[in-house]
């Protein structure tokens, strides 16, 4: 009898699947920089280890995206194996892709990475994959969606505080719009003015919005934080940098989330 019954407990645990199984995919887009590790300085992808925590405290799989030859194809091709994407942080987006000149503030254009994050999202959207956008990775989204960026903040709030110095994040608090899938996230409902503190780094914004986009967060001066694309499963994008709050998970909780529900709708078709 115990025998069996040691035989009926390991035939349950085989046929339950673990959280490692069941467990989302999620791309994570990549800087190209050069790089010095040792006695090699080359070219080379690479991001900070806080994006990688951060997808695999929520419980996902992280996947790193580098920069690479994009078309529609490859991007589609991408994103079908996928079952979350985060466009995360970094240089400035290519001014030219929204119309304008580079203001003499703007970093010098990374195209390959612009274009790359241009069809993943394009591809994301098309496929209705639940997306993240962090810092760059909303303006990117508002430009592939034919919106423009304010290429230097401090002109228009007149000070430094979104980006205090080089590798300094400033701190600011965000209010959150009522009734967003934000607000569902953070759980803002208890608090009158919906408002999150969060880790700030950048010196351009979102200045006209896309159309499809929804503003759900600003600044006390207005700044827009917060995107989400209308009608989408899951398509959100903070102007601000989650990944680097290890205490709070609760973007990442979502995305990962709603990567799980994508994962299985694309099981069962």
């Amino acid at each position: 009898m115990a025998s069996s019954a040691s035989e009926a407990g390991r035939a349950t645990d085989a046929a339950a699947p673990t959280s490692e199984a069941t467990a989302p995919l999620i791309g994570v887009t990549t800087y190209l920089e050069r790089s010095q590790t040792g006695v090699w300085d080359v070219p080379a992808s690479f991001l900070p280890k806080v994006y990688l925590d951060a997808v695999t405290d929520a419980g996902g799989i992280a996947v790193l995206l580098p920069p690479q030859p994009a078309s529609p194809d490859i991007a589609r091709r991408v994103l079908g194996s996928l079952d979350g994407l985060i466009v995360s942080g970094g240089a400035d987006v290519d001014p030219r892709r929204y119309g304008q000149e580079p203001h003499a503030r703007t970093g010098a254009p990374r195209t390959d990475r612009d274009e790359w994050e241009d069809a993943l999202l394009t591809a994301a959207i098309e496929l209705d994959v639940p997306f993240l956008g962090i810092c760059r990775g909303a303006q990117m989204l508002n430009v592939a969606l034919g919106g423009t960026l304010v290429q230097h903040l401090p002109d228009v709030v007149g000070h430094e505080g979104y980006q205090p110095a080089p590798a300094v994040f400033g701190e600011t608090v965000v209010s959150v719009g009522r009734g967003s899938r934000l607000d569902a996230m953070l759980g803002t409902a208890e608090d009158p003015d919906g408002s999150v503190p969060v880790h700030v780094y950048h010196h351009q914004a979102i200045d006209r919005v896309a159309e499809g986009l929804a503003v759900t967060a600003r600044t006390d001066d207005g700044v827009i934080e917060a995107v989400e694309l209308e009608g989408a499963a899951f398509g959100v994008a903070v102007q601000w940098h989650p990944e680097e709050n290890a205490a709070d998970r609760r973007l990442f909780a979502g995305l990962v989330e709603a990567a799980r529900h994508h994962r299985t709708g694309r099981t069962s078709e």
